[in-house]
């Protein structure tokens, strides 16, 4: 089933490629002709038209027939197509054929003209679709004549309708960069006496905060599973610098209490000496 569902989406797409016509138009010649060969074509909704560039340094503008060498955007609400210049010998020079190619979507007459110097004035025009039978004045004679009396030969502004071939344009490569930085201060200070005396907190700006394993703190300095003190120093192995001054209040405030629960494990220390001195006088 599905062997049969995939060849025949192929076939259909083979069918269509193979419907759809090209139809070549040579634009100048090696020889410096102005004309478009040929310059009357019939074409197909559907089919395409691919302008091939062979000599000097053309263009293909779209205009209507009542005002060649103008762009048709300049009369009508169209857009029209225009290739741009494409110096042929730039191309030629890297063994390739600048190509234009466009798609025809209409049935009805398109007015094409070469925008450069007075080319127009001087007959590069052509039509695709000529449809003298509909009316017998609007012919590609009848229109070349009127592009001899034209004032100005007009380009567009900027390509546009079609798709260029031998494009020597590079696409740009999307790079960048970032970086990030923070800073943070433990938030969970505290302190304690007895078996466990000392504090902890996420990070090691709360300095002091143990005294050692001998100074009356618990066997891991005092601090918590995630202490920020070190074993020895009372600072934590991977302390963080703080220039918060909240950060260095907490600090100072666990020094004190710190200070106070070493002050009490002496006193003990001192009592339970004297209890031992009696005992044995007795």
């Amino acid at each position: 089933m599905y062997f049969s569902t995939t060849t025949a989406a192929l076939l259909t797409l083979l069918g269509s490629a193979a419907a759809q016509k090209v139809h070549v138009v040579s634009v100048g010649s090696p020889n410096g002709t102005l004309t478009f060969s040929p310059d009357n074509l019939k074409a197909d909704v559907g089919d395409m038209i691919q302008f091939q560039f062979r000599g000097g340094n053309h263009s293909v503008a779209q205009s209507n027939f009542d005002n060649p060498c103008t762009p048709i955007s300049d009369h009508t609400n169209q857009t029209g197509i225009f290739s741009g210049y494409q110096p042929v010998a730039a191309s030629k020079a890297m063994g390739m054929i600048p190509t234009y190619t466009v798609k025809v979507s209409a049935k009805t007459p398109l007015w094409f003209y070469c925008s450069q110097g007075k080319h127009c004035q001087n007959g590069m025009v052509m039509v695709v679709n000529e449809n003298t039978s509909a009316n017998a004045t609007r012919s590609l004679e009848n229109f070349k004549e009127i592009a001899k009396g034209a004032a100005a030969n007009l380009a567009p502004s900027t390509p546009t309708g079609g798709s260029s071939g031998n494009d020597t344009s590079s696409g740009g490569s999307e790079s960048g960069s970032g970086s990030g930085s923070g800073s943070g201060s433990g938030s969970e200070t505290g302190s304690g006496s007895g078996s466990e005396t000392g504090s902890g907190s996420g990070s090691g700006s709360d300095s002091g905060s143990g005294s050692g394993s001998e100074a009356g703190t618990g066997s891991d300095a005092g601090s918590g599973s995630d202490a920020g003190t070190g074993s020895e120093s009372g600072t934590g192995a991977d302390a963080t610098q703080s220039s918060s001054p909240v950060a260095s209040a907490t600090s100072s405030t666990t020094a004190i209490a710190t200070a106070g629960a070493n002050i009490v494990g002496a006193s003990s220390s001192m009592g339970l000496f004297g209890l031992v001195a009696a005992l044995f006088m007795l």
